[in-house]
C-alpha cells in the first residue's frame, strides 16, 4: 500500500482554484500550440510532470533550480524546465512558455454512508457551458487523492470536469480506512450526488473513473444510482483471491517456472489465500489454517523457486511466524471482500462502461478479465474494451533496470484521450496508441 502523503503546507491560488501541496507550483499549464502539461506532487517529495499525450518526468530540485528523469526513473530525460515565481504563472520546458490555466474551483465537505463526512472539490474548465463531470473513484492507496490526483485537472484543462475526494480515514475525511466494497461504493455514490448538486447547470454526463481497486467499486456504484458511463482504468473483473492466483501464475511463468513448479508455487497460494480470506472473514481457525500453510511453506521452501514467490497480498504473509500473522490480520482488518465476484455486478449493468487495462499488468493480471469483458460485450452490453500492449498497472509502459525490476517511463499513448473522448462522448473515435480496442456490437 502506498504511505500516507506527508502534510503540506504552502497554499497556491490560480483562478479561483486552490491547491494544497508541497510546491506552489502544483497546477495545469497550456503551452501555445494548446499542448497541456501538468504539476503534481510526489510522495517523495518532488514534482512529476505530466503530458496529456502520456509522456511524463520527475522533477528534482537542484541549486535553486530543477533537474528532469525519464517517467520513475533516475535516467536524466534532457528536459530542461524552468519554473520561475509562482506569481508569474509560467513555466518553460524546453524553451517554450506554458501559461497557468485558471479553473473553477469548489472545496466542499459532504456525507457518505454512516454520517461519514468526506473532503471533495469540484474542478470544472471555466465559462458557463454543460461539461462531463468525472467523478474519481480511489484504488487501495491510503494517501489523499484532494492532493495528489492529477486528473483533477488534466481532464478540465481537456474541457471535461472532474470531482476528487478523499475515501474514508484518508486526507481530510473522516472515518476509518477500509477496503469494503459495499462501503465505498456508497460512499462513491454519494460523490457523484454532490458534485451534480454543485455543479448545477453545468452538469452535462456525469460517471465514474476508478483504477486498481476502484474497478471492483465503481460497478457497484453505478448500478445504485443512475449515472451516465463508468471507466475502469487496470481494474479486474475475477475476485481479490483469484486476482492473487492470477499474478502467481504470470510471475512464475515470466521467471519460466515449469508447471510442475507453478502447480506447487499454487499449493502454497492457495493455502495463504484461504487463511487470508478466513482472517479477512472472521471465520475458521487461524490455528488450523495457520497449520496447513505453514506445513506446505516447510515443505516447498528449501526449493528453488520458492524464492521467486510473490503474488498481489501473498508476499506480506509468507515470512511470517504464528504470532506475527495475528498482528499482520489485526493491523490490516480492512474488511476486504475476498470472494466478491463481480460478474454478476457488470451483467446488471445499464450504464455504458469502458475497461481499459494494460497487457503487461502483473499486480492486476489482465488475460482474465479482459476475457471476461469481451464475453459480456458479445453478449450485448454496452462495454468497451482498450487493451493496451506493453502497458502495466497504471497504464504506464516500462523498462528493465539492472536487477530485472520494472520502472515505469511513462503512460500508454491515448491513455488519458481515451478517458476524455469517452466521458465527453460516449464512445472512442478512432484509435489511440496502439491499444487494442473491442467496440460494443454494432457500433
Amino acid at each position: 500500500m502506498r504511505m500516507v502523503l506527508a502534510a503540506v503546507a504552502a497554499v497556491l491560488v490560480s483562478g479561483s482554484a486552490a491547491w494544497p501541496a508541497d510546491d506552489c507550483h502544483v497546477g495545469s499549464y497550456r503551452f501555445a500550440n494548446g499542448a497541456v502539461i501538468d504539476l503534481a506532487p510526489t510522495d517523495e517529495g518532488t514534482l512529476r510532470w505530466r503530458m496529456f499525450d502520456g509522456t511524463v518526468g520527475t522533477l528534482h530540485p537542484k541549486d535553486g533550480s530543477w533537474t528532469s528523469t525519464l517517467g520513475w526513473t533516475d535516467r536524466p530525460d534532457g528536459h530542461a524546465i524552468e519554473l520561475p515565481d509562482c506569481a508569474r504563472g509560467k513555466i518553460s520546458f524546453d524553451g517554450r512558455t506554458a501559461t497557468r490555466i485558471a479553473f473553477d474551483v469548489t472545496e466542499t465537505t459532504f456525507i457518505g454512508r454512516d454520517g461519514v463526512k468526506l473532503k471533495g472539490r469540484l474542478v470544472l474548465p471555466k465559462g458557463a457551458d454543460k461539461v462531463a463531470i468525472v467523478v474519481l473513484v480511489h484504488g487501495s492507496e491510503d494517501s489523499s487523492a484532494v492532493q495528489t490526483y492529477s486528473l483533477q485537472r488534466l481532464l478540465p484543462a481537456e474541457g471535461v470536469g472532474a470531482f476528487v475526494y478523499d475515501k474514508r480515514g484518508t486526507g481530510g475525511s473522516e472515518g476509518k480506512y477500509t477496503q469494503d466494497f459495499d462501503v465505498l461504493a456508497d460512499d462513491a455514490v454519494a460523490a457523484m450526488r454532490e458534485a451534480r448538486r454543485l455543479a448545477g447547470a453545468r452538469a452535462g454526463r456525469v460517471g465514474y473513473q476508478g483504477g486498481s481497486q476502484g474497478g471492483w467499486i465503481v460497478p457497484l456504484a453505478a448500478n445504485r444510482a443512475p449515472v451516465d458511463f463508468a471507466i475502469v482504468s487496470f481494474g479486474l473483473a475475477v475476485t481479490v483471491l483469484q486476482e492473487d492466483e492470477q499474478e502467481t501464475v504470470l510471475e512464475m511463468k515470466l521467471k519460466h517456472h515449469s508447471d510442475a513448479e507453478i502447480a506447487k508455487a499454487l499449493e502454497v497460494e492457495h493455502a495463504v489465500a484461504a487463511m487470508v480470506a478466513d482472517a479477512m472473514a472472521g471465520t475458521g481457525s487461524l490455528d488450523a489454517d495457520y497449520a496447513a500453510f505453514d506445513a506446505v511453506r516447510t515443505k516447498y521452501r528449501g526449493e528453488p523457486w520458492f524464492k521467486d514467490l510473490h503474488g498481489n497480498f501473498m508476499h506480506f504473509v509468507l515470512p511470517l511466524n504464528k504470532e506475527q500473522l495475528e498482528a499482520f490480520s489485526t493491523a490490516h482488518d480492512w474488511h476486504t471482500p475476498m470472494h466478491y465476484e463481480p460478474v454478476p455486478t457488470l451483467q446488471a449493468s445499464t450504464t455504458q462502461q469502458l475497461w481499459i487495462l494494460g497487457s503487461d499488468d502483473l499486480d492486476a493480471p489482465s488475460a482474465e478479465t479482459s476475457r471476461r469483458i469481451k464475453t459480456l460485450i458479445h453478449a450485448g452490453e454496452d462495454f468497451t474494451l482498450a487493451l493496451n500492449p506493453r502497458a502495466e498497472h497504471g497504464m504506464t509502459e516500462y523498462e528493465l533496470d539492472a536487477k530485472g525490476d520494472r520502472v515505469s517511463t511513462r503512460y500508454s499513448p491515448g491513455y488519458f484521450a481515451m478517458m476524455r473522448d469517452f466521458a465527453r462522448d460516449g464512445v472512442l473515435h478512432g484509435s489511440y496508441g496502439r491499444a487494442e480496442i473491442t467496440r460494443p456490437r454494432g457500433s
